[in-house]
């Protein structure tokens, strides 16, 4: 066996076309049931294990799965019982080599590979941009990206359609040549079918090739653009003349190509011999070179010294950045950065001349530059800001806004978002809590600020939260070109508040009115990748690790109906046939996206698109690259929200401004008033042996989606356990339907849990997050949530909820269950509960500097309930109010931590 780790565990060739990268275990088990013989398998990235693979088999009906383990020397082998000596292999072809002999311990022997289906929606890794982005992504080569391609063997696929040709349509043939036929359909049906996966090779290799034949050789590229745009399969004799003429083309330019490159490279280095390489053809976009000086801060100014001259080298074409500066003795030192990492291009207000560049140096740590441009103004696309913000500060507008009494009040948090923004970070927050001031005459303190390109997310709370807040967390996904491309994706922030979980995520998601499947893509892909709250919940998406989580932006999706209907609609004020046919809203009822989030109900126009500099025409078409684009009005700014089960919130706002009109979208706001719960320290201490409180299971059943015949466990999750649990193995199993399996869990087989305190008011609060995982593969096949506060009784509760996974609901699950808590930790006393009034605020495209969206906050006072204190309510059955819980005869002020969430886009 070859030895040394470090090689790919692909192999150098092309990875093999039964190896799917991050498909879903789901989708996996999709692919294999439509292919429906035994020993049809594929690999897969494992979910549970970075780095580790997941080999998927089908063997009657049923979808085995086994774990793909490296070692410490990155070496590969299938996880076997205790005491059996595994099979190590250096790559996963050699693996599964082995596998495709017989006996060799799997269910059974690997025989057909299952490849995956891609439609051309998934094919489609554009932004929904016809522009091209600031720095267009290119390859080392300067060839466009290119989908990686599956080619491995085939086995006897091939050579079955040879043998059926010579079985039965051969003698077809001979009977329509005896006939007098000088053509043989059915050898030619043959040929094409044997042809087809190598046409589409032949077509990739030519596209890669395009532009290197446009810059070396001209006489070649001409006929390589026209095979390319001629690539739509022709049928019969057409298409294998078709493949015959691209081969040969493809066998001339291979043989050519390195000599005319080298005369190519010859001649310009002679005549420039000081300008990095770059691509010299008519169309190519020149390298551009300015004067900069580099804009030294005063802190930094002991490290480097006087400031120096610099070179800056625009290379486009290339995708390159080089930073270049005169050292003693006419040497020069030279840096180069390519487009995949430069974070964020940042214009100055204050210097028109001044450009800031964010690099990324390594993971989640980045490096900024500012540049002096001797006489260049810095042209990025913004237009100025508003003169004022106060409609959106105040939730005054269109649709449900504040009332007069409550629009004053100050929140306590803000959160603001936006696209398309390329104020400088220090800039644009200095902007928000100078805004806030000047409508609060609060000094509001940052918490947070995440950027990715122009896509941002800034968090500003009152000065008295400060030492409230904890645990803050940042994150980012690129969704752009070829998810490589920050121009779309997301930006989240997450925090403790006391000991609520709050997660707040500004998105930018692909634009373009048929781009549907690919802005729930978008969607999955941040869902997934968010990395946001406890670590310890990694086996949950981020819809599942907050109390609350609110998730923002310009989510692009538009209305599916004629534009005169919806400019009639719009007219007349109707917006209820417009929300029918709004993708958003069909999407959500499919299960697609944002499973089981809330939206307030939307009371006010379409917020896009626009003519800037008013608010009373709609401009539904665009002139682009590609030619006329049409934008029907749309609500593409949108707000929702995800709260743990008995949780209390209620939104209080969410519309739109009217009069600020610099952008093509109108900035949108929603306020929240959210319960949030104090850190709770016990008046009587840790809990002895006789005190402590416990949570008991009688019984779990589970269905769910799945065509595997594993063994299941659950583990248990919570903020009120030391770490989490696991339970045994499931004791029952049974299955009405192939794709479905009912597991349960009886008592002996459930872990009693043990919360690290016992005081009743405490576990009242608390949430409990089970997943259900399979003893094969140890991946999740569904998660969900529970609240402790109606399981708290003498008797056991039943529950009943949904599970998901990845995004999608994979089934449900109900028990029994009781949450025993001890006579001595019943006593009730004044709730520790705080409330908070959030705002979010959002605006869409813009190019204008940051909106601000504020909200109100209430602060009310009410007695509390006389008598037995017994009867008295929590306070999460009055959100208005505190009760004082077992406090007869006595009065308490509630106070109510306004909270106010402010997003906005541009």
């Amino acid at each position: 066996m070859a030895g040394g780790g470090g090689a790919s565990p692909l192999g150098s060739a092309a990875p093999p076309l039964w190896y799917h990268r991050d498909l879903s275990r789901a989708a996996a088990e999709e692919l294999l049931a439509r292919a429906g013989r035994d020993g049809s398998f594929l690999v897969r990235d494992s979910e549970s294990v970075t780095g580790a693979y997941a080999l998927c088999v089908l063997f009657q009906k049923h979808v085995h799965t086994y774990r793909i383990l490296p070692d410490e020397e990155n070496f590969l082998a299938v996880q076997t019982s205790q005491g059996v000596q595994p099979k190590r292999f250096k790559t996963l072809p050699e693996l599964i080599q082995l596998y495709l002999q017989p006996n060799q311990g799997l269910v059974t022997t690997l025989l057909l590979p299952v490849e995956r289906e891609e439609s051309a929606e998934e094919r489609d890794y554009s932004d929904g941009e016809d522009d091209k982005p600031p720095l267009p992504p290119r390859t080392g080569s300067g060839a466009p990206p290119v989908p990686s391609t599956c080619c491995a063997p085939v086995g006897n696929g091939l050579s079955t359609i040879s043998h059926e040709y010579l079985k039965g349509s051969y003698a077809l043939d001979l009977e329509a040549v005896k006939q007098g036929s000088s053509n043989l359909p059915h050898l030619n049906k043959t040929l094409v079918s044997s042809c087809k996966r190598l046409h589409g090779e032949v077509d990739k290799v030519l596209s890669g090739l395009e532009i290197l034949s446009k810059v070396f050789d001209q006489q070649s590229a001409s006929m390589v653009s026209r095979m390319i745009q001629q690539s739509v399969s022709q049928g019969g004799d057409q298409e294998l003349e078709h493949l015959v003429t691209k081969l040969a083309i493809l066998k001339d330019l291979l043989s050519s190509i390195e000599k005319k490159a080298l005369k190519a490279l010859q001649d310009m280095s002679v005549a420039v011999p000081s300008i990095p390489l770059s691509t010299r053809h008519s169309k190519a976009i020149p390298v551009q070179a300015f004067e900069v000086k580099l804009d030294v801060y005063l802190a930094d100014l002991t490290k480097i010294g006087k400031s120096q001259k610099h070179t800056l080298s625009v290379d486009v074409e290339g995708g390159k950045l080089v930073v270049m500066k005169k050292m003693k003795d006419s040497q020069e030192d030279w840096t180069t950065f390519t487009h995949d990492k430069i974070r964020q291009l940042i214009k100055s207000q204050r210097m028109p001349n001044k450009l800031g560049i964010v690099f990324e140096k390594e993971k989640d740590k980045s490096q900024r530059k500012d540049f002096i441009f001797a006489s260049a103004k810095v042209e990025l696309g913004s237009v100025p800001p508003p003169k004022t913000l106060g409609s959106w500060l105040l939730s005054r507008g269109l649709g449900k806004t504040l009332d007069e009494m409550t629009v004053t009040i100050p929140h306590d948090i803000y959160v603001f978002g936006a696209q398309e923004n390329s104020v400088c970070d220090k800039e644009w927050v200095e902007n928000l809590r100078a805004a806030l001031k000047d409508y609060t005459e609060i000094d509001y303190k940052p918490v947070a600020v995440q950027t990715l390109w122009n896509i941002k997310i800034v968090v500003l709370v009152k000065p008295e939260h400060e030492n409230r807040i904890s645990h803050v967390g940042m994150s980012s996904v690129k969704t752009g070109i070829a998810n490589t491309l920050g121009n779309k994706g997301a930006v989240g922030v997450s925090f403790m508040f006391n000991g609520t979980s709050f997660g707040f995520v500004n998105c930018h998601l692909t634009s373009g009115n048929e781009k549907i499947h690919r802005r729930n893509q978008n969607y999955l892909d941040i869902l997934r990748q968010l990395s946001l709250g406890d670590k310890q919940l990694s086996s949950f998406d981020i819809s599942l690790r907050f109390t609350h989580l609110f998730w923002f932006g310009d989510l692009n999706y538009r209305l599916d109906m004629d534009i005169q209907e919806i400019l009639n609609y719009i007219n007349r004020k109707e917006f209820e046939p417009l929300l029918k046919v709004d993708q958003l809203n069909l999407e959500r009822e499919k299960n697609k996206v944002f499973l089981r989030f809330a939206e307030e109900e939307i009371t006010y126009p379409p917020t896009y698109r626009y003519e800037r500099g008013s608010r009373d025409t709609y401009v539904w078409q665009k002139q682009k690259a590609t030619g006329m684009r049409t934008n029907v009005p749309s609500w593409c700014d949108r707000i929702l929200w995800k709260s743990y089960p008995e949780t209390h919130i209620v939104c209080n706002s969410y519309g739109c401004t009217d009069d600020i009109v610099t952008s093509d979208h109108s900035p949108v706001f929603a306020t929240f008033e959210v319960g949030v719960t104090s850190q709770f320290v016990s008046k009587k201490g840790l809990p002895k042996s006789s005190e402590q409180a416990y949570i008991e299971f009688e019984n779990i059943e589970a269905i769910v989606k799945t065509a595997s015949r594993t063994k299941f466990f659950i583990e248990f999750y919570s903020t009120c356990l030391e770490e989490f649990k696991k339970s045994y193995e499931n004791d029952s199993q049974s299955s009405d339907n192939i794709n479905f399996l009912r597991v349960g869990w009886s008592s002996k087989q459930l872990t009693t849990l043990k919360p690290i305190l016992s005081d009743i008011e405490y576990l009242q609060d608390q949430h409990l997050l089970l997943t259900v995982k399979s003893l094969d593969g140890y991946e999740s096949y569904g998660e969900c949530v529970l609240a402790l506060k109606s399981m708290i009784g003498s008797t056991a509760q039943q529950f009943h909820t949904y599970l998901s996974h990845r995004g999608e609901e994979t089934g449900n699950i109900r028990g029994s269950m009781r949450v025993r808590v001890p006579s001595e930790r019943m006593g009730t006393r004044e709730r520790l509960y705080e409330w908070i009034s959030v705002d979010k605020d959002e605006t869409g495209d813009a190019h204008s500097p940051a909106l601000l969206e504020s909200c109100e906050v209430t602060l009310l006072k009410q007695d509390a309930s006389d008598g037995d204190p017994s009867t008295c309510k929590n306070s999460f059955n009055n959100p208005a109010y505190y009760i004082l819980e077992g406090v007869p005869n006595q009065s308490g002020t509630l106070p109510k931590i306004p909270t106010s969430s402010l997003f906005h886009h541009h």
